[in-house]
């Protein structure tokens, strides 16, 4: 668990409104496992609810989105895993503005267990309106971490998974 915490994300986020994050789908290709969530107002978010989120492996994977990745597409995947049972929702989004905000919609949804895909289902495309997103606030190469505000409110910071080096899946 990194050492962020939730007056460290609203002080990012007040520098990202100001000045914008600039991030770029690029640094963005990787497994981010998530570590922490915080309420709107930057409290943790409940009892054992970060603790419970990595146990099942939360994580959102970020990759190069066609055939010629640009600095604005991703493909994007969000996935919980308990042993070999993975449940994994897939889509697409794109980077807008300069702080920026990744607004993707979820195409497909499908459980696995193990190699065995037990359920596939495509999904509805959700309206403008109720696209969800995440406002990226802050990314740290250093220490592998991505802060982001939801379309809730709530607050998360993910941390790069090491094996990713960058390769996604």
């Amino acid at each position: 668990m990194t050492g962020i915490n939730g007056a460290d994300i609203l002080r990012w986020e007040q520098e990202a409104r100001q000045s914008g994050s600039l991030i770029q789908a690029s640094q963005l290709w990787a497994r981010w496992n998530l570590d922490q969530v915080f309420d709107r107002s930057g409290q943790s978010g409940g009892l054992g609810t970060s603790s419970l989120l990595r146990a099942f492996q939360a994580c959102l994977i970020l990759a190069p989105h066609g055939e010629e990745p640009s600095d604005r597409a991703l493909a994007v995947a969000n996935q919980i895993s308990v042993g070999p049972l993975v449940l994994r929702f897939e889509g697409e989004g794109q980077l807008i503005g300069r702080r920026p905000l990744l607004q993707f919609s979820f195409t497909s949804v499908m459980l696995k267990l193990g190699a065995v895909t037990l359920l596939q289902r495509t999904l509805a495309r959700p309206t403008a309106k109720s696209m969800p997103f995440f406002a990226l606030i802050r990314i740290n190469h250093n220490d592998g971490t991505l802060a982001a505000r939801g379309r809730g409110g709530g607050l998360a910071v993910w941390k790069r998974d090491a094996s990713s080096n960058r390769h996604v899946g």
